[in-house]
């Protein structure tokens, strides 16, 4: 889901289409496009789909060995872009 709600973003932003012209063709919240492009693992992968068609996204394309590089790929071509389009850097103490 990370690399799908990754891909559903920069091809938005590459459009330049809006956040909330994307939830309003998708009939979905603002809220909920977030949660898709972060990757929440809470959001129908119906939705995810849906919106990944929207914005013209192909799917199924990559191996599984494309991933990890696609989506470092992804993460160096957002840190390019004006500081709204990145994604927060959360630090997640895991320590038990």
């Amino acid at each position: 889901m990370q690399l799908m709600g990754r891909l559903i973003r920069q091809t938005r932003l590459d459009k330049k289409i809006t956040a909330q012209n994307l939830a309003d063709r998708a009939a979905i919240s603002r809220t909920t496009l977030q949660k898709i492009e972060n990757g929440d693992l809470t959001v129908e992968v119906g939705l995810v789909f849906e919106v990944a068609f929207i914005v013209g996204l192909k799917l199924f394309d990559l191996d599984e060995s494309g991933i990890s590089k696609k989506i470092n790929q992804i993460d160096d071509r957002l840190a390019l872009m004006p500081k709204y389009a990145r994604k927060p850097v959360k630090v997640i103490k895991d320590d038990f």
